[in-house]
């Protein structure tokens, strides 16, 4: 097996497959990085069982040549090495040299690396997924999706489905929900010219920050399929396959209240920046709480007591205000994650009642919305 490479391209490539890899892996080959070498481009592997990557660099791609010298094959490389020595490759073209024995050589300018290698043979096969249930959305928008839900899903191992976002696509409407059972967030949007319905399932939390990392903002569309136990994003380039999580996902739509006594209309930013304020003298032991209390004068107070160290009082003025007074507590940390998820000037919140789950969505569009349980004070 030979290949000469562009350094930048083979780089891109290595770093993407990385996010995959762990040093703590069962499957002892699955420490290494897997690269095999065909006449139109090379493809590199990482996998954890969990998460699998391939990044494909192609030969050629629009009258570039990325990719000469090709003598087909495949090896395995050491990750824990390999990375960072294409890394500090002197020059902007490798070549990489494997003969019947495994053995690597990695060239650079005056630079040369020897390397063993393993035999690919043992790797194990990535599933092939059947794409006929699968469909198509901008990546950008799928982005958006993941950052303004994966952070709601819970850390804790207790209920391991809760550290998943649930995915559920019917009727043309792709649905993300992600809950710890105290917070809850949730995005839909359309997704038009397909008739495929993905009851649901639910996707690592994890697997989901990886991929909002890897997807690369200058392609335009993203492909997904889904098996009975994966899901597969496909780009051009690149390859992203998740485990799914098992278990039922809670029903969580009962959660939503469907009316409220008090609405507060408030732009984000001033409100977003006052619960950071407070939330500088909230006891952590306590869960970060922040006092919220509205009246009549269109004045929200913001308050944080912790008797060892101090009080914060802060007052910011609310675009509108309809219904009830109220008095409310809850985590600052819950509300801070939720304001800066939503991504719009000015938003709704509606509340019935102290003890009751609230809701924050844009004003502009309800296909978000966080949901938040207050906390009891006494």
């Amino acid at each position: 097996m030979r290949f000469t490479i562009q350094r930048d391209k083979l780089i891109a490539g290595v770093q993407d497959v990385m996010k995959a890899i762990s040093a703590r892996t069962v499957i002892p080959i699955l420490t290494g990085m897997k690269i095999e070498v065909k006449q139109h481009g090379v493809t590199l592997t990482g996998s954890d069982s969990d998460i699998s990557i391939e990044s494909y660099i192609p030969a050629e791609d629009e009258d570039k040549v990325y990719i000469e010298n090709i003598e087909e094959g495949s090896i395995v490389l050491q990750a824990k090495y390999f990375p960072e020595i294409v890394r500090k490759l002197p020059e902007s073209q490798v070549d990489i040299v494997v003969d019947d024995q495994f053995n690597v050589k990695i060239t650079s300018g005056k630079s040369e690396f020897n390397l063993n290698g393993q035999s690919a043979d043992e790797y194990p096969m990535l599933p092939k997924l059947q794409t006929e249930n699968s469909f198509e959305m901008p990546i950008d928008l799928l982005k958006s999706m993941i950052k303004q839900t994966v952070f709601a899903v819970s850390t804790m191992e207790t209920r391991p489905i809760l550290t998943g976002v649930n995915i559920k696509l019917e009727d043309q409407k792709l649905v993300f929900t992600a809950t710890d059972s105290h917070r809850l967030a949730k995005r839909d949007v359309p997704v038009t010219g397909t008739n495929v319905t993905i009851e649901q399932v639910v996707v690592p939390g994890k697997s989901l920050n990886e991929l909002y990392k890897i997807l690369n903002d200058s392609e335009e569309t993203v492909e997904i399929s889904v098996t009975n136990n994966q899901i597969l994003f496909r780009t051009k380039h690149l390859n992203f396959l998740s485990r799914l999580l098992d278990g039922n996902y809670p029903e969580t739509s009962r959660l939503i209240p469907d009316h409220s006594k008090t609405t507060i209309q408030i732009k984000t930013t001033p409100l977003l920046r006052s619960i950071e304020r407070a939330s500088l003298l909230a006891k952590e032991e306590r869960n970060n709480v922040v006092k919220f209390t509205s009246n009549d004068n269109a004045l929200i107070e913001i308050s944080s007591n912790s008797p060892e160290i101090g009080n914060v009082e802060e007052e910011v003025t609310a675009d509108k205000i309809d219904g009830e007074n109220l008095k409310i507590s809850f985590s600052s940390k819950y509300m801070i994650d939720a304001l800066k998820a939503i991504e719009y000037d000015e938003v709704v919140i509606e509340f019935t009642g102290a003890m009751r789950p609230f809701v924050i969505r844009p004003v502009e569009n309800d296909s978000i919305l966080q949901l938040i349980l207050p906390v009891r004070t006494y």
